[in-house]
């Protein structure tokens, strides 16, 4: 990369550029000053020059003794000036043509840099006339002089503030360039080579960077990218198991059909036993081996990676809340743990009814699970009821409560467990299968007096999947 298009590059010649800048505003009143000081002195050697000539009073002065004084003084002529009276002091032998009069005794900041600024660019040397007053003196000085000196140290006096400044822009750029490099650059370098290494292989463990910059920004941004880059790693790792258990239950699924099927045959024989109990329990034990065998089967599309289209129609909520509860034990007679059933009679709701026994029973077995882990009975409280053109079926426990660190990540596989050994795909499943069908299922409430989830479904049918059977 060349140095123009580089960050630190174009910051090396700004700074340049800047802190010469700074140097031309501080060089104008400069030069401004250096030629006001440079008259101001001369004023002072003429004074000191025409003290010489009164003090003599009327003893006149030898011509070289007054060129001595005129060449020390550095000027043509010395008047004295004092109440509208102008005394000729001294004077060279030709006449001179003044083309411009200063007067240094009420001249402005801005006066004097313009001055000073057309001296430093004549072409030609030019006899000037400057009126000033010496400290302490009641009489003000008139003296002329030629140019030539004046512009020639104005300019050396330039060249040298110029040579000054170069020097301490091009020092000031290169210490804010190394700094700038050390302390940002560098790090930006890093943060770059760290996102080409992960981006190289994600798998690696020194993939993922290391905040070291002490600059806030820089590692705050070094932070993020770690963070980013973990909960990448972490994604990328889930999914990397996610596919090798899916090909896993995809042969279990095939094996365990092939079971039930058979198992399947044996239980139909049930249908034509005469006791009344086997009778009442075959067309329910058979209806499980059916529903068995079909997510068997669909669990062989898990390449698919989604749900089989939901088949909508109208299911009978208290008779398959009944179903569930009845599948899940709860009866009160195996464990102590039974169902409270308070769905209206004949209530209906648009859904596939394998996928809502699915979410019901996902949603009534982790509740079940919750109250039996405190050792105590309880119960599992499902309410439903339908206005505004939705149906709310509320499931209700009086266990525990969630943890707080699987509400955090509720509905996400492998993240949302509310029990030790937990995956939390049921919730994953059930959210998914609640949404295919336009609904929602969200936590409404989870405390130590028990936890309550509310599946929100369109009376109407969803036309996602719609169809009769």
């Amino acid at each position: 990369m060349s140095l123009l298009r580089s960050l630190s590059g174009r910051l090396l010649l700004l700074t340049i550029l800047f802190v010469m800048l700074a140097e031309v505003l501080i060089f104008v009143p400069s030069v401004a000053r250096f030629r006001e000081a440079y008259l101001q002195e001369r004023i002072l050697r003429a004074n000191i020059a025409a003290l010489n000539v009164m003090a003599r009073g009327d003893d006149a002065i030898s011509p070289g003794f007054a060129e001595q004084l005129l060449r020390n003084a550095e000027v043509l002529n010395i008047v004295v000036r004092e109440e509208g009276r102008r005394e000729l002091i001294l004077s060279v032998d030709e006449m001179v043509e003044v083309t411009e009069t200063y007067d240094l005794r009420d001249a402005d900041v801005f006066t004097l840099i313009g001055d000073a600024l057309a001296a430093m660019f004549e072409s030609e040397p030019q006899v000037i006339r400057v009126i000033g007053q010496p400290d302490g003196m009641a009489k003000a000085l008139e003296i002329t002089l030629d140019t030539g000196p004046l512009v020639t140290e104005m300019r050396a006096y330039g060249l040298r503030i110029l040579r000054l400044s170069l020097v301490i822009s091009v020092m000031t750029a290169g210490l804010v360039f190394l700094t700038f490099r050390r302390f940002v650059v560098s790090p930006i370098a890093g943060v770059i080579e760290s996102m080409m290494r992960f981006s190289a292989d994600p798998g690696r463990a020194d993939a993922v960077i290391r905040p070291r910059s002490r600059v806030g920004e820089v590692a705050e941004a070094e932070r993020a990218l770690a963070a980013m880059q973990t909960e990448l790693r972490r994604a990328l790792h889930q999914r990397a198991r996610l596919a090798a258990l899916g090909e896993a239950v995809a042969k279990i699924s095939h094996d365990l059909r092939n079971i039930l099927a058979s198992t399947q045959l044996l239980a139909d024989r049930l249908e034509r036993s005469s006791d009344p109990i086997v009778t009442r329990v075959a067309p329910k034990l058979l209806s499980s081996l059916d529903r068995a065998i079909r997510l068997c089967q669909s669990s062989l599309d898990f390449g698919k990676a989604e749900e089989a289209p939901p088949v909508i129609r109208q299911v009978d909520l208290a008779s398959l809340a009944a179903d569930v509860a009845e599948g899940l034990g709860l009866d009160g007679e195996v464990t102590p743990v039974r169902a409270v059933l308070e769905v209206p009679p004949g209530m209906t709701v648009p859904a596939d009814p394998e996928q809502l026994y699915r979410v019901l029973a996902n949603l009534m077995r982790n509740a079940k699970e919750a109250i039996s882990a405190t050792g105590r009975s309880g119960t599992v409280t499902v309410r439903a009821g339908i206005g505004n053109g939705v149906a709310e079926i509320d499931i209700e426990d009086d266990g525990p409560g969630m943890p707080a660190a699987a509400m955090e990540h509720i509905f996400e596989p492998f993240r949302g467990g509310a029990r030790r050994g937990g995956t939390g795909l049921g919730l994953a499943i059930a959210h998914e299968l609640v949404e295919a069908v336009g609904g929602r299922l969200e936590l409404i409430a989870s405390t130590t007096a028990g936890t309550r989830f509310r599946i929100t479904l369109p009376t109407a049918a969803s036309g996602r999947g719609s169809g009769k059977t």
